[in-house]
Order: structure tokens, then C-alpha cells, then sequence
């Protein structure tokens, strides 16, 4: 009986044609042999979808073409099951690609997406959601919800939503961050809980955080004025800092004064004032070069 490949594409992430992803991993999957099935995102209910094509299937992988969205989704429809994710990046932000060090090219990524080995990765969960990447509190998701909002994808409309966030920002948010037995108070702009490096644009806004050490990382953002956030959004992190503090640790609470805007990989999911973090350990196993 032939070996079955599920292949899942949001067909709207990014500003990138599907069409030549699903065409070259089909004849990839042919010439190996494996039964190639499709499945494209809808919006809403596509959890329970995907589970049940994994249930009917049973395929070793698992190919996922879109951003951080999308792979988090198949992530949390396939928690329970020993599936390996292969990644071929085609969102609009592609953080975890760019941390896991995956290629540009689509033939590269293909390669390792059916053959690589694997890591198995840590998870976040936020107030019951999960979290592959990076979420934050503050100019960022502010940021995000103005990106969602626009007609302009890709880069440029990340630039024209940077602008407009910075011009609106609202002023610094006081934080209390409980963790590790230690109780912190901060005054921050921005507050990262990162599993790993570096945002979708390739910036590094927390160089220690490692995807499978059982720990995720609190980036406390101090002060983001327009050189700071650009260098940021340029991929220049400033770490030599007073304003940047991180805290490596497996759970904590974040509780704050106000509600402040709140996104988790790329998606935003509202105002919050009270974050519930721990860490998922080995969740998810996806492959790498």
C-alpha cells in the first residue's frame, strides 16, 4: 500500500502564488512514490479538518506551505499525534523558518521537508493558546493588528504599518512579571515571550532563546523610540542596552496596570491584562537542515 503525503497550503498568506509549491512538492511526492494529498485552508474550522485527513491517512509528515499562522494551526491539530512537520515557508511572516534556518529555495526546502531530520520543539501556552514563536505585549501588536487591518501585504505594508503605529503608539504600559520566584516591575513599550530568536523579518529580539531547552524568554523593551523600533523592524536588535531585559524561565505571570494589545505568532488577538505562560516541552517535532 502506498505511503500517503498530506500537503497543506493557506492559499492567502503572504503575497506569494501557491500554485508552483503544491505543483513541485506533487511531483516530488510522485517520484517518491507516496500518495499526494491537498488540503487548503478556509479561515475557520480547518483544526478539526486537518485531524481528521491525519486520522484517515496516518502519513509520516506532514508539509505545511504558508507562514507562522498556518504552521501553528497544523501544530495544534496534530499535538497528539507523532507526525513530523515539514516546513516550506510562504506566509507573510515567516519567523520559524528563519530560525530553523531553512533555505529560500523552494527545491532545498522540499528536500528536507520529506527527508530531513527532525527537532522535537517546545511549545508555549498563553492563556490557553499556543505559541510556536514569538508573542508580544505592546508596539508590536499594535502594530500587527494595523498590519491585519490594511490592504497592503508583504514587506512594504509591514513598513506604511510601522509608520502609522509609531505615530499612534500609545504610551508605556506597567508590567509585573512574576517568574522564576522573583517578582519584577517594569515600565516597557514592549514585552516579548519568545521560544526563539527572531521575528519574520530576520531580526534577533532575544539571541540566548533555544527551541527545544524546555525554556522560553521574557524580552522586556524599555524604550522604543523611532531609532530603536526601526532598528528593529531593519533587523539591527540593539542588545548592548539599559533598555532591554530578559528573563529565561518555563512559567510565569505577567499581570499589567491596563489592558495592552496582545499578538501571538503574527496574529492579533485582542487587549490583555493578565498573561498565564508555561512551556509545552517537545510539542511538536518538525524538521530541519
Amino acid at each position: 500500500m502506498k505511503k500517503t503525503v498530506i500537503m497543506v497550503v493557506n492559499p492567502i498568506s503572504g503575497d506569494v502564488d501557491k500554485v508552483a509549491y503544491t505543483e513541485a512538492a506533487q511531483a516530488f511526492a510522485e517520484k517518491e512514490n507516496l500518495e499526494f494529498i491537498l488540503y487548503e485552508t478556509i479561515g475557520n474550522g480547518d483544526i478539526p479538518k486537518i485531524k481528521a485527513l491525519y486520522e484517515q491517512h496516518k502519513p509520516e509528515r506532514i508539509l505545511v506551505a504558508g507562514g507562522d499562522g498556518t504552521i501553528k494551526e497544523v501544530a495544534e491539530a496534530l499535538e497528539h499525534y507523532d507526525v513530523i512537520i515539514g516546513i516550506l515557508p510562504a506566509g507573510s511572516a515567516n519567523g520559524l523558518s528563519v530560525d530553523l534556518n531553512l533555505p529560500d529555495a523552494l527545491e532545498e526546502n522540499l528536500k528536507i521537508a520529506f527527508h530531513n531530520n527532525y527537532m522535537e520543539m517546545d511549545m508555549i501556552c498563553i492563556n490557553g493558546k499556543k505559541s510556536l514563536h514569538l508573542s508580544d505585549l505592546g508596539l508590536n501588536a499594535q502594530l500587527v493588528k494595523n498590519y491585519e487591518n490594511s490592504s497592503t501585504r508583504g514587506m512594504i505594508g509591514y513598513a506604511l504599518q510601522a509608520i502609522t503605529t509609531l505615530s499612534e503608539q500609545e504610551e508605556p504600559f506597567t508590567a509585573t512579571i512574576v517568574a522564576n520566584n522573583k517578582t519584577t516591575e517594569c515600565v516597557a513599550r514592549m514585552i516579548v515571550i519568545a521560544n526563539s530568536q527572531k521575528y519574520g523579518t530576520g531580526v534577533t529580539i532575544n539571541p540566548t532563546g533555544v527551541m527545544n531547552d524546555g525554556k522560553f524568554e521574557i524580552v522586556i523593551l524599555k524604550n522604543l523610540d523611532l531609532l530603536v523600533f526601526g532598528k528593529i523592524i531593519t533587523g539591527n536588535m540593539p542588545a548592548d542596552t539599559d533598555d532591554v531585559e530578559i528573563i529565561s524561565t518555563d512559567k510565569a505571570k505577567i499581570s499589567l496596570e491596563n489592558a495592552v494589545s496582545f499578538q501571538i505568532d503574527g496574529e492579533y488577538i485582542g487587549q490583555e491584562k493578565e498573561l498565564d505562560i508555561y512551556i509545552l516541552p517537545g510539542q511538536m517535532k518538525v524538521a530541519i537542515p
